[in-house]
């Protein structure tokens, strides 16, 4: 049995073989246990944080990143034991051998492993600001958590990049930042772009002029925010299409904030004949006076008044506002004063100018 188990299989003995498949089984059995132990005790480090976060959310976030982490450990500290095969050790390419890139891939693998568990620690952060900012009535903070998770998912992605490119060439870090500092001003104007939607999402979320939620007019468009990310602002429109804006022209822009008028004004114009008698026109405007006057939702100071008139048609103006805000109830609203008014000139027999086609026959 010991002649076995001493026997040389590519310059390693077999017991060796036996002690890196029997640690991997039994870390395979215990890594889930393991793993649980871990995040537990990780999660009373932070519960304080959030107390309405159920260790459970927690566990769940960082459970697969930590089993796959302790079994790539095990697995790295196993076979450091053993000895690269000389047979296997070829030239791969230039000085580089098969042993150099196994163990390049195996430092790849960690970094990746960690990574990922970096990425779940950002998860579980933003998953606590979330809640805490889901007690307050403000929007903005919900997304002003998604917007920093992702910005913090992004550095660590790239340091992650930056930390491969590492392994497999030292040199090459040194090389790229080099080639950056000679092309900086094409990099630059290239990103240029990029550089200023970022800029502006940082001013959208320090500055405040709109908010997760509101309705805003911005050129063309008429829509609610859905969205504010890293590059651009998502827009759902009235006509109920996704909008992508960049936020530099979020920023540049005239932007108009329809959430946050106080106010909402209308103004009508109403014609009447030209022959309409004088006196039928100043009962027009004391009637509608009249009827916004007894009217809650019209604000007092509204202006009903003889605007202009012309050989055919004669101008009453009617502008008021209302703090109705919403969009159902101020249409409603306009429908009640309209037909307020269309009731009181029937009921004074006035008709309003209708259009008129004269076809003028010449006899050839």
């Amino acid at each position: 049995m010991n002649k076995f188990l001493d026997t040389i299989i590519l310059d390693n003995p077999v017991k060796d073989y036996l002690i890196l498949i029997l640690v991997l089984l039994f870390v395979s059995f215990i890594k889930r246990v393991l793993s649980k132990i871990v995040a537990a005790l990780l999660f009373r480090l932070v519960k304080h944080w959030s107390p309405q976060i159920e260790q459970k959310s927690f566990v769940e976030l960082l459970l697969k990143p930590l089993e796959f982490f302790f079994l790539l450990v095990t697995f790295m500290f196993v076979i450091d034991r053993f000895k690269f095969p000389e047979i296997l050790n070829v030239h791969i390419y230039g000085k580089s051998t098969l042993k150099d890139v196994t163990d390049n891939i195996l430092q790849l693998v960690f970094t990746a492993s960690i990574i990922r568990i970096l990425l779940r620690l950002v998860d579980f952060i933003s998953l606590v600001l979330e809640k805490k900012a889901d007690l307050t009535a403000d929007k903005t903070d919900n997304q002003f958590v998604i917007f920093f998770r992702d910005f913090f998912k992004a550095i660590i992605l790239i340091m992650g990049v930056i930390a491969c490119i590492r392994i497999f060439s030292p040199d090459l870090v040194g090389k790229i930042i080099t080639g950056l500092g000679i092309g900086a001003a094409a990099l630059a104007l290239a990103a240029k772009e990029s550089i200023e939607n970022l800029i502006g999402s940082f001013m959208i979320f320090f500055d405040k002029p709109f908010r997760v939620g509101d309705t805003v007019k911005v050129d063309a468009y008429t829509g609610t925010v859905e969205k504010i990310g890293l590059r651009s602002t998502r827009i759902r429109t009235q006509e109920k299409t996704f909008v992508t804006v960049p936020n530099k022209k979020m920023v540049d822009s005239i932007l108009d904030n329809l959430t946050l008028r106080t106010q909402q004004r209308v103004n009508m114009k109403l014609e009447l004949t030209a022959d309409t008698p004088a006196d039928a026109i100043l009962g027009i405007v004391q009637d509608i006076r009249a009827i916004l006057k007894g009217n809650q939702s019209v604000l007092p100071g509204f202006t009903v008044n003889l605007h202009d008139f012309t050989k055919d048609t004669v101008i009453v103006q009617v502008i008021f506002n209302t703090l109705i805000i919403d969009g159902q109830q101020y249409a409603a609203l306009r429908e009640t004063v309209n037909l307020a008014i269309i009731q009181m000139l029937e009921h004074r027999g006035i008709k309003l100018p209708g259009s008129s086609t004269t076809v003028v026959l010449k006899q050839a």
